[in-house]
């Protein structure tokens, strides 16, 4: 009876895993050799060295890839490297070099394919198109990889992390560069973003479009090209992110373009031409972030309605806020400010005096771009004393009915 159990169970379990090692000169001289002969559940260890790879298909589910001592896969700049098509594959700690650039297709070091469940871990990408591209695909984790684009111009440079039509994606601790968009996603759904860092992209460190119920948390997007851009899209989280660096004519730290029903808690701008930018976008909340050293700290278009700002610091901005409207529905309700010079005659901490953060020589610039030259002006300073004395330009909605008076920190 014992004997008869066993064999039941062994039956069911299926054969024991196999180890696979490719080495230059051995049985498995190649991946593509390695994957010929593994089954379901085996892993292929391929050992230091450098391997020309080009179109490999892991087709079998539940195979780990792992690298020793992050051997080379090499595509020679000619084609893709790697593409998964199967559930549950694991592709750890190897490094894909060469993915090539090509004008009709959206050639990756690695693309995941109609697959569930897979894992890209800890590898190293090198100089390719695109970087890793997930399709149809879902529940898969993107973790630890180092991904260097080219640096190339727009149109021969890919994105380093692209997501189209994915689900419950976990996009964690990569660090990306050097290519057109750091990070890419379109018809997304349930995707999170936490602690990756995206830097010297040539467009955006972000770029996302149709992605409902994504959160994005404890993100570093610095000096990239135009900034973070997201799109047409509801229902988002931001938390604890940073937005810097991103300068130029058309640079943002963060734009918002149809966005609505979306919470920004907790980041932080510094050092943008324009920190936070908002066209079509409304019934967001933002809480807690920090405006700091941005030539705009906020333009909200005056398409943009029923925006909650509450409990914001803003400081040292040549701009704190500007729009282009003279009517809206945003309120601003207890942000700190660092233009502020009300009084608190009662010490709750809360300003007796509404504070109006919209300078009218801004309205001036808004009207006018050439007009920015006369920033540091007295004729600048004349039009906003004027303003605050008789208000009768800003918006009454662009009003702090309640700043906080407690100064800057």
């Amino acid at each position: 009876m014992l004997a008869s159990l066993v064999v039941a169970s062994l039956l069911v379990a299926g054969p024991p895993a196999r180890e696979f090692v490719v080495r230059p000169g051995g049985e498995y001289p190649t991946l593509a050799a390695a994957l010929m002969k593994a089954k379901r559940g085996d892993t292929i260890t391929i050992t230091a060295g450098t391997y020309r790879t080009r179109q490999v298909e892991v087709a079998v589910p539940e195979i780990v890839i792992r690298g020793e001592g992050y051997p080379v896969l090499d595509g020679g700049g000619s084609d893709e490297i790697l593409v998964i098509t199967a559930d549950s594959v694991t592709v750890r700690r190897v490094v894909f070099r060469g993915a090539g650039v090509s004008m009709t297709k959206d050639q990756a070091a690695i693309r995941v394919r109609r697959a569930a469940g897979c894992r890209l871990l800890e590898n190293r990408i090198e100089g390719s198109f695109f970087g890793i591209y997930l399709e149809r695909s879902e529940g898969c984790r993107v973790a630890g990889n180092v991904i260097r684009g080219t640096g190339a111009g727009e149109a021969r440079n890919g994105n380093g992390i692209h997501l189209w039509n994915a689900t419950d994606v976990a996009i964690d601790s990569n660090l990306v560069s050097g290519h057109r968009d750091g990070i890419y996603l379109e018809f997304t759904k349930r995707v999170t973003a936490v602690g990756n860092e995206s830097t010297d992209n040539r467009r955006y460190g972000l770029h996302f479009m149709f992605s409902d119920d994504c959160g994005y948390t404890r993100n570093r997007f610095h000096a990239n090209g135009a900034g973070v851009a997201v799109m047409y899209t509801r229902g988002v989280t931001f938390v604890a992110n940073r937005f810097t660096g991103a300068s130029g004519p058309s640079a943002y730290g963060l734009l918002l373009k149809e966005i609505s029903d979306s919470r920004f808690t907790e980041n932080r701008f510094e050092g943008n031409t324009v920190g936070l930018y908002t066209e079509g976008s409304s019934r967001n909340v933002f809480d807690r972030n920090a405006f700091r050293d941005n030539g705009w700290g906020a333009r909200l278009l005056a398409s943009s309605e029923e925006n909650r700002f509450v409990g914001n610091l803003f400081a040292g901005n040549s701009f704190d806020v500007t729009t282009n409207g003279r009517t809206g529905s945003n309120r601003f309700e207890g942000n700190r400010w660092d233009r502020y010079d009300g009084y608190d005659l009662d010490h709750d901490g809360v300003g007796d005096v509404p504070f109006r953060p919209m300078r009218r020589f801004a309205l001036l610039v808004e009207q006018h771009e050439s007009a920015i030259l006369l920033l540091r002006s007295p004729f600048a300073d004349l039009l906003d004393l004027a303003e605050s004395v008789l208000p009768v330009l800003t918006p009454e909605t662009l009003v702090d009915r309640r700043p906080v008076a407690l100064g800057v920190r």
